[in-house]
């Protein structure tokens, strides 16, 4: 049942007790607006809807994704460090909000400011995605409950652009891997081959190392990546000559370049003097991609070895050329 007792001068602080339950406490500048309140607290309990959301009220947007940053970007590829910046941008333009007080609303309006100040509409996608993850996080793995649920799935995504669609063309694999070989990094025609074999995104070739790879079994495991969910991926003979050929280092890793932005610097070094243009690290997956298809691998098969998880996605990173097409109808 509920109680009510003044609070100062001008207050009212309503109480509501019910068996089973914790006493849930509210304060109103009326009795009216307490009576009502309680009124609504109790009929939520009696018909098993009630969430207690004193703890989602104390926590903010701040605390949640600092938590989520220390516990779980640890598990992802490269410790989570294409996130950080996403993080930080949240946290400025949200960070102060608590759980219960963010709503669709403010998520729409850090979407616009965003895509206005001239982000690209796929980078907003994955700071939105982001706090999703945070959020869905705190319900499952913390158990805040969260009375308005996952906000983030009520906000529209911004519309994105055609995906990319370059694919090495005529000779340009051979001048890569030529101009490689007489680079001062000499590991990079390796890397190349390796992205061109297993699709694998930049950060986790660059963390490969020697315990996660059994040329017996032609297998590498990954266990961080960016969606969090290991996997492990077959080699192809070209990718396991190509590790077999390679020196063992005494940090146990398989590169040198271990730091994915060193590993895009090389590349486009090497295709400024390969003579080739518009073409970039991350495009190496969208071309492995295809080849599988193109190999003759059905979609699961695919997602088992790119670790997509969207469908959609996997299709934007498939470039099917009309030409291979034809000479397979005949």
């Amino acid at each position: 049942m509920a109680t009510f007792e003044k609070r100062g001068p001008s207050q009212i602080r309503a109480k509501v007790r019910k068996l089973g339950h914790k006493t849930v406490t509210k304060t109103f500048n009326n009795k009216k607006d307490a009576e009502i309140w309680a009124k609504g607290v109790e009929t939520d309990i009696n018909r098993g809807t009630f969430i207690p959301s004193t703890v989602a009220q104390r926590t903010t947007v701040r605390t949640a994704l600092e938590r989520y940053q220390k516990e779980v970007f640890p598990r992802l590829a490269q410790g989570g460090r294409c996130e950080v910046s996403r993080a930080r941008r949240l946290v400025d333009a949200l960070g102060e909000l608590s759980l219960t007080a963010l709503d669709s609303s403010h998520v729409a309006a850090y979407r616009d400011r965003q895509l206005q100040a001239g982000a690209a509409p796929q980078s907003v996608k994955h700071d939105i995605g982001l706090l999703g993850r945070v959020l869905k996080h705190c319900v499952i793995d913390w158990g805040i409950p969260l009375t308005r649920g996952i906000v983030t799935s009520q906000v529209r995504k911004p519309t994105l652009p055609s995906g990319r669609d370059r694919r090495l063309v005529n000779d340009e694999e051979t001048r890569l891997l030529d101009t490689a070989k007489k680079s001062k990094s000499k590991e990079i025609g390796s890397i190349i081959i390796i992205a061109l074999e297993t699709a694998a995104r930049r950060g986790e070739i660059a963390a490969m190392t020697w315990e996660h790879i059994n040329l017996a079994r032609r297998t590498w495991h990954i266990p961080h990546t960016k969606n969090g969910t290991p996997r492990t991926v077959p080699l192809s003979s070209r990718a396991v000559e190509t590790l077999q050929g390679l020196p063992r280092r005494i940090d146990g890793g398989v590169w040198a370049l271990q730091r994915a932005d060193g590993i895009t610097q090389a590349f486009d070094r090497i295709c400024q003097q390969a003579g080739i243009n518009g073409l970039n690290f991350h495009d190496l997956r969208h071309e492995a991609t295809s080849r599988f298809f193109e190999k003759g691998l059905n979609i699961m098969e695919v997602a088992s070895i790119t670790g997509h998880k969207d469908l959609k996605m996997l299709k934007r990173y498939t470039h099917l050329r009309a030409e291979d097409l034809a000479v397979k109808l005949g």
